[in-house]
């Protein structure tokens, strides 16, 4: 006797589509699939794909596979469908994450061709969460460790876009390679009688005071921070 293929949502569906739900209402675009997996507590992105099949077969769901983050919520989790909005996707720009930065972590330069995340976990984000200026500028996505940032709203895990550029203006918060130990760090910059100081958002920490700004390197500045959504148990 053949099983039932058996129908409504499991535990795994529920979560996922709670994902989804978090992102459309608190981000504003869909989350990649090792996003999803992270929030749903699943470890497998090809688990995450087997689910998210069966969401699109069961219709609570439209898939575009093209991109990284093609799609939409049609329904909640209670079967409620949801009133159609436009699709963002067209409006999805796609950014190279190239590596980590922290208080003292070291993260490959953005002009190599090297990089630490594959070209699939590149980061996609719509243009209108940034100013027209920035969205045509030479971008760049990094991984945040450590806690230096925390009082500016940047936790370990976040996400910062960055814009190239080589230099800075006093209270730009940046990413700055110290040549002496090539070590690069995401501090706010203030050039002061003669020297650079490199601001923690931490209470706790003390800023790094730089004698020669010769010994430093700005690499680029922050224009946009994606932060992690809460990751507990839904």
């Amino acid at each position: 006797m053949m099983a039932r293929k058996k129908e409504g949502l499991s535990e795994r569906h529920k979560k996922i589509l709670k994902v989804l739900e978090n992102y459309q209402d608190n981000v504003g675009y869909p989350p990649s699939i090792r996003e999803i997996g992270r929030e749903a507590n699943i470890s497998s992105t090809s688990v995450v794909n087997y689910y998210l099949d069966q969401l699109e077969e069961k219709g609570y769901i439209e898939r575009d596979r093209k991109v990284s983050r093609g799609m939409r919520l049609l329904k909640d989790v209670s079967g409620q469908l949801i009133e159609a909005v436009e699709s963002t996707l067209d409006e999805l720009m796609r950014i190279p994450m190239v590596g980590r930065i922290g208080a003292g972590i070291v993260i490959q330069p953005p002009d190599t061709d090297f990089s630490l995340f594959p070209p699939e976990e590149g980061l996609e984000v719509a243009r209108s969460m940034l100013s027209e200026k920035d969205a045509n500028a030479n971008l760049y996505a990094l991984e945040v460790q450590g806690d230096s940032m925390i009082d500016a709203m940047v936790n370990d895990g976040d996400i910062v876009v960055m814009k190239h550029t080589q230099t800075a203006q006093n209270g730009e918060m940046v990413a700055v390679r110290l040549k002496d130990s090539d070590e690069t760090t995401l501090k706010y910059f203030y050039r002061e009688n003669g020297r650079v100081r490199l601001q923690p958002a931490n209470p706790t920490l003390q800023p790094i005071i730089i004698e020669n700004p010769n010994s430093i390197e700005v690499q680029g500045k922050v224009v946009l921070v994606i932060r992690q959504m809460d990751a507990s148990p839904i």
